[in-house]
């Protein structure tokens, strides 16, 4: 099977890999890492701004049934670009009443008019309604980071004030999370500094200080030298949960000193190759963990090239070839953010991946979509 497709290199013919795609083999979760997938939504065409929960929720089953947990209303599934507080309230009450035990749901504080600084009670306050409407719903708390606190904070002091008391309210161990402005620009300057390491300091003494209360941390900040620095600084209970969609294989493999889990939006999409790969990993088959994952890496670099904060649209582009959803539309309208030509080149690199589930139906709505695009195939 081959297509032409606009490549960079202009529009060129592109034969389908023959080795056919890897299968989703269903498993339990893997036993030496702890590993989340952060989930895309799946919208209602009709009503744009309506989550079709059928088709999101069957999402989710695929991966669970893969062996990830699932990290529920995160940034993968547009939460603060798209999402509301609303919509990822009944997302995470639905996800939580299915699977609970398999699931850990992000707390924000966007539910505070984005128009005006709020003091840091009221961000506290915040925080609190939706820790408890996930521990509730039974879910595990992922601490998401604020933007409402990067504006009211006047330092490092704020940050650990609130940290501390949120973490000592809830139920069990809590997930942190340190995005970083790749991925959220109004996240400039989080943890009270500008400077990495002296946010690094900040973070790290906020989880020493509250070690019992705190589960891991998840960071992602695209740069593994300081994921593995603060990796290493970390109480010996304290899981880091990488979320480097760029070195993500080499970071969960880790080195002498240690290595790290994994919460990440890239097991969206490479959800089959991740789950054969960890499997591999337990069995001590680093060649092919290797094998699996590294031609992933090209596929999730691609998807996550600056303006990284549309990575979503290659997920859902991609859940879209694979069958999963009948649709490529997006909250806000966030499917027109990337070009045709990028989602030639995703088109090439998941197959090289073998991550076109099924070959036959991908090859025909990526002509649908040059099609659209006015691409003559």
């Amino acid at each position: 099977m081959q297509i032409r497709l606009p490549l960079a290199e202009g529009l060129s013919s592109y034969r389908l890999n023959e080795a056919g795609p890897l299968p989703a083999v269903s498993g339990p979760p893997p036993a030496s890492r702890v590993a989340y997938a952060a989930a895309h939504v799946v919208i209602n065409p009709l009503q744009p701004q309506t989550l079709d929960m059928e088709a999101t929720m069957a999402f989710r089953r695929h991966l669970w049934s893969l062996g990830f947990g699932v990290a529920e209303a995160m940034d993968t599934s547009q939460r603060g670009m798209g999402l509301d507080w609303a919509g990822a309230r009944e997302l995470i009450r639905i996800s939580a009443a299915e699977r609970g035990g398999a699931i850990a749901c992000g707390a924000n504080t966007d539910q505070l008019d984005p128009q005006r600084i709020a003091t840091v009670d009221e961000v506290v306050a915040a925080y609190e309604e939706q820790c408890e409407t996930i521990e509730s719903a039974g879910g595990r708390v992922i601490l998401m980071a604020s933007r409402a606190l990067v504006k009211c904070a006047s330092g490092p002091e704020d940050y650990a004030r609130v940290y501390g008391r949120l973490l000592k309210g809830l139920k069990q161990p809590a997930i942190l999370h340190w995005l970083g402005e790749a991925f959220d620009p109004q996240l400039h300057g989080y943890w009270g500094s500008t400077d990495v390491e002296n946010a690094m300091a900040t973070c790290l003494a906020i989880i020493c200080e509250n070690a019992e209360k705190v589960d891991g941390i998840k960071i992602s900040l695209l740069d593994k030298q300081k994921e593995i620095v603060m990796r290493r600084q970390l109480p010996p209970a304290v899981r880091m949960y990488t979320g480097d969609d760029f070195d993500y294989a080499e970071l969960i493999r880790g080195d002498e000193q240690g290595f790290s889990h994994a919460l990440l939006g890239i097991f969206d999409s490479i959800a089959p190759a991740a789950s054969l790969a960890l499997r591999a990993l337990d069995a001590g088959e680093m060649t092919k963990y290797e094998d699996l994952l590294a031609p992933t890496v090209p596929l999730s670099r691609h998807i996550f090239q600056a303006p990284t904060y549309f990575y979503k649209t290659g997920l859902v582009f991609l859940a879209w070839l694979n069958g999963h959803q009948r649709h490529f539309q997006m909250l806000g309208g966030q499917q027109s953010a990337r070009s045709i030509v990028h989602f030639a080149e995703l088109f090439v690199l998941a197959d090289k991946a073998r991550l076109l589930a099924d070959p036959e139906l991908a090859l025909k709505r990526m002509r649908l979509a040059l099609d659209l695009a006015g691409v003559e195939a």
